[in-house]
């Protein structure tokens, strides 16, 4: 959890913050945090967007929380209050996807209760919530949710498109027929079984996490080189 507890500057800017959460300090691709939910629920991209929606719900009203009570809760006892706070949150919306959403309540089971232990959650409320204000700490849970689901959605569309050669399959199904959009499928192909069982889901996110890190080499490289600095070799 060190990265995830790493101190943030108070009063740095929402550009910055919006920055961290869906690239630098990405919960899946920086800090590599919950990434048991990231290996199991992500067998399509349907799934990871409900799951990556879910955890961004808590993580928003969790940090505006924090922040409002961060002058009452004493250092003592703030970490308890903090859990059961996210777990009070967790089961608010358990119980609103199992009303509202019962079919992909279904499909992720038993890792929406998990969201509970998510580090991220209890991480951004120490980093940030705590030493900020409520409209920044809201803007840090947004960013850093909607990192985890951009990072959720896109292994499981992944993963899903060459396991079975679809798209957001029975979106329309799990998330309501506005969703039906999202839907496609590739004639012809069926698929490697592979990337939908759990050594899939490994393969792309080593993946994923290659490529990231190339990307940031390189943009490292060409800032070094506009500065007149000398570039690393990048492989």
């Amino acid at each position: 959890m060190s990265d995830a507890l790493k101190e943030v500057p108070l009063g740095e800017n929402y550009g910055s913050i919006i920055k961290d959460g869906l690239w630098e300090q990405n919960v899946v691709f920086s800090q590599m945090l919950a990434l048991c939910p990231t290996m199991a629920v992500t067998t399509s991209g349907t799934n990871g967007l409900g799951m990556g929606l879910a955890t961004t719900a808590v993580l928003v009203v969790a940090n505006i929380l924090v922040s409002m009570i961060r002058h009452t809760v004493s250092s003592q006892v703030r970490i308890p209050v903090f859990v059961v706070l996210i777990a009070t949150l967790v089961t608010v919306v358990d119980m609103v996807m199992n009303a509202w959403m019962h079919d992909l309540y279904k499909v992720l089971g038993l890792f929406i209760a998990l969201i509970v232990v998510n580090c991220a959650i209890l991480g951004r409320a120490e980093a940030y919530a705590v030493k900020n204000g409520v409209f920044a700490s809201a803007v840090d849970g947004l960013a850093m949710g909607l990192g985890f689901t951009g990072a959720l959605t896109l292994i499981g569309l992944i993963r899903e498109f060459l396991g079975s050669g679809t798209l957001f399959a029975q979106a329309s199904n799990l998330l309501g027929p506005s969703f039906a959009f999202l839907e496609m499928k590739l004639p012809g192909y069926g698929g490697a079984l592979l990337m939908i069982l759990p050594p899939g889901a490994f393969a792309v996110l080593g993946f994923l996490l290659a490529g990231k890190r190339v990307m940031e080499q390189r943009a490292e490289a060409r800032a070094r080189n506009a500065s007149g600095g000398a570039a690393p070799l990048v492989a």
